[in-house]
């Protein structure tokens, strides 16, 4: 008879995941910590109390199973309020950074609640961790949208910011819940979708309790990643946030709106050796962060101060769980990963090919009807645009940003470089066999200028952050023509409107994905801020009052926007080739000089005509595809443009003209005038014109005037 020696039974009342699961009367605690020698769990009755009610203590024996400590606690149900305590060795030189004083925030916690309290021995604690449930919310059948990424027309926004201001004029100011009051203005514009910014928990208060004078108001320092930030609920209730950020993911939804969001797994709030203990650092420093020096130095590649160490097994285990746990309990669909090419640097910080965790985010199968958009540069000195991960990755396309800005401020030599964004950068894409829809396409973002102040500001005006202006980028590409800042020089005005017309019409008609930020389409201004990062004020918040008074642009955009949904022309899924297509003899893109010469690339100009054929049917099923014939003018001068012969006896209307008066700077039925019949058309300076057909026939031919 085989003989079997007795084992300590097994605790795992219910199978991992990590973190709190309720479960059946009771929730069940697991945590990992391979270097703890002990562990605890701190249960408390209020958010204001300082000291736990009852505190459990883990059994080394009975309640740790490898590197997992796991716990069931009976007679506890979501809303519980807790903390966790780990004992183990001090010593920075070998990595490890355990105090067992400190109370520790879950990795896995789905909810904080408070803020920063001393405790009666005086020692500061962060935020209490909240139970949740996650089943318990009626989703009403709501599943995810999945629009095709080449059909997306993103909107940054700040959930806070988009409704904080008093101008708002919402019942649920500066929340969850306040976005959603907003949507019937998101519809009239036109997106696809919102990209939010950080909305996983980030410190509200300074970890001294203080509200700090310079507020992380973007909310790029996590704290939780599993957990929706507790400062844009509503209700005050212990993890509200969960219900209310659910009930805006459903209310988008509902619109035919999708959610991405921008998430930040390169670094924590726990900053460096100076740095407090609030959740890794007190569970297990080495194997969260990159470490240097033998252990006792953090790595910066984040430029906040820590690394976190994203391609070591358990930490890309965590990411995985959480990627899916937002997709699966809170119906997300998509992320753009901030500062992205951390996640392509081994344990040691070296950037390394095919990196694992990349790889697993794009092979995922829960995560396949996602969008996975990388910010493919880090702080310390990696640009990995176009040759961020395989097929499933899109970018920001910073090289993009650059050169629009660049030729519309009349940069010379730019034409060839705006002539490749425009027609979806294949120069960066293309030999990866991925497509244009990998670019998404931006000229502004949080980071920098708002496109008002790209057109008002040739410097940057950073002194309201407190850093004596020192902070923010240098180099904007930006220009103010004549006035720094706010002018009432009408000729400066004229030109600047322009401006904001031309990089709109540009990035709407560009091949790859366009993404606005949240007020450029009613020029909101940050005053020349270029790093409003701790403006949690009315210079970064929505002014609610520029849509009506800049309704004309706002029109203007919306015009753009829903030409573009409609239009399969400007948002092919492949790369033109510049040759026939579909039984036309018509190139599927051609570029002429202003004469309506073939374009001579050489010479050092700032005009040019770009002419986009409609897509073959395969890709234009319904036959509602355009021609579009772009004139673009960057000079300071006007220009007359002879329209190209491969456009004769085809039936045109006036689409956009950036240098008219309104209404007439857009024609958003595309009924606008017919180009003179002498073929000749003026384009004022700083401005473009563009020109649509009449749809195709199912033959594939032009209907003729």
């Amino acid at each position: 008879m085989l003989m079997r020696h007795p084992h300590p039974e097994l605790q795992f009342t219910y199978q991992l995941p990590f973190g709190a699961i309720s479960k059946e009367g009771g929730v069940q605690f697991s945590v990992f910590s391979r270097s703890a020698t002990s562990m605890s769990l701190l249960l408390y009755g209020k958010v204001g109390d300082r000291e736990p009610a009852e505190v459990i203590h883990f059994d080394r024996d009975t309640d740790r199973w490898g590197d997992i400590w796991s716990v069931y606690v009976p007679g506890i149900a979501p809303g519980q309020l807790y903390h966790l305590q780990a004992s183990g060795p001090f010593d920075p030189e070998s990595g490890h950074r355990f105090d067992a004083s400190a109370r520790l925030i879950d990795p896995y916690a789905k909810a904080l609640a408070g803020t920063f309290q001393r405790s009666t021995d005086g020692v500061i604690r962060p935020p209490k961790c909240v139970v949740v449930d996650d089943d318990d919310f009626d989703w009403e059948g709501d599943r995810h949208l999945r629009h095709d990424l080449s059909d997306s027309v993103i909107y940054e926004m700040h959930v806070r910011g988009f409704t904080k201001s008093r101008t708002a004029r919402v019942n649920a100011a500066g929340s969850y819940l306040g976005v959603i009051e907003k949507i019937p203005y998101l519809k009239s514009l036109g997106i696809t979708a919102v990209e939010l910014m950080p909305v996983h928990e980030f410190p509200i208060r300074d970890v001294m309790g203080n509200r700090p004078s310079r507020p992380n108001y973007w909310g790029y320092d996590p704290m939780a990643f599993f957990a929706p930030h507790r400062g844009y609920a509503h209700g005050r209730e212990p993890g509200a946030q969960v219900k209310e950020f659910k009930t805006m993911v459903k209310a988008l939804h509902q619109a035919g709106i999708e959610v991405i969001l921008d998430v930040v797994f390169n670094h924590t709030c726990e900053g460096n050796e100076h740095g407090p203990t609030l959740s890794f650092k007190g569970l297990e420093n080495q194997v969260y962060y990159i470490l240097e020096e033998g252990g006792k130095k953090y790595a910066n590649y984040s430029g906040c101060g820590n690394t976190f160490n994203g391609n070591h097994p358990v930490v890309r285990e965590m990411i995985f769980h959480c990627l899916r746990h937002w997709v699966h309990n809170y119906h997300i669909d998509g992320f753009r990963f901030d500062l992205a090419s951390i996640l392509s640097r081994d344990r040691y910080g070296h950037l390394v090919p095919n990196p694992p965790m990349v790889e697993l985010i794009a092979e995922d199968p829960m995560l396949a009807d996602t969008k996975i958009i990388a910010e493919a540069w880090d702080a310390a000195g990696a640009y990995q645009v176009g040759s961020f991960g395989d097929l499933r990755w899109a970018e920001w396309n910073g090289r993009y940003r650059d050169d629009v800005r660049k030729f519309w401020r009349g940069d010379s030599g730019t034409l060839g470089a705006l002539a490749t964004r425009l027609a979806g950068s294949s120069d960066l894409y293309e030999h990866a066999g991925r497509a244009p829809f990998c670019s998404i396409n931006f000229i502004t973002s949080h980071d920098g200028f708002t496109l008002n102040d790209l057109v008002s500001y040739r410097d940057k005006h950073n002194l309201a952050n407190g850093e004596e202006n020192r902070d923010g980028d240098n180099n904007n590409i930006s220009d103010n023509y004549g006035v720094e800042g706010p002018t009432r020089k009408k000729g400066i005005n004229e030109v600047r409107i322009r401006q904001l017309r031309n990089m709109l019409t540009t990035l709407m008609l560009s091949q790859g994905v366009p993404m606005l930020v949240s007020g450029d389409e009613c020029r909101r201004t940050q005053r020349g801020n270029n790093n409003a990062y701790c403006q949690d004020n009315d210079l970064s918040w929505f002014d609610w009052r520029l849509v009506e008074k800049n309704s004309d642009l706002v029109r203007f955009a919306a015009g753009l926007i829903h030409f573009r949904r409609e239009q399969p022309t400007v948002r092919r899924k492949t790369f033109l080739t510049g040759q026939p297509s579909d039984g036309r003899q018509l190139p599927d893109l051609s570029w002429y000089s202003p004469a309506g010469e073939p374009l001579d690339w050489g010479q050092h100009q700032l005009a040019m005509a770009a002419y986009v054929a409609a897509p073959p049917r395969v890709d234009d099923p319904e036959g509602v595809g355009r021609d579009v014939l772009l004139l673009i003018n960057s000079t300071g001068e006007p220009i007359t443009f002879h329209l190209p012969e491969h456009g004769r006896g085809m039936h045109w209307n006036l689409f956009v003209d950036t240098a008219a008066a309104a209404p007439n700077e857009i024609y958003p039925e595309l009924d606008g005038p017919q180009p003179p019949s002498s073929r000749k058309v003026e384009v004022s300076y700083k401005a473009m014109k563009v020109y649509v057909s009449e749809p195709l026939k199912a033959s594939g031919s032009a209907l003729r005037s």
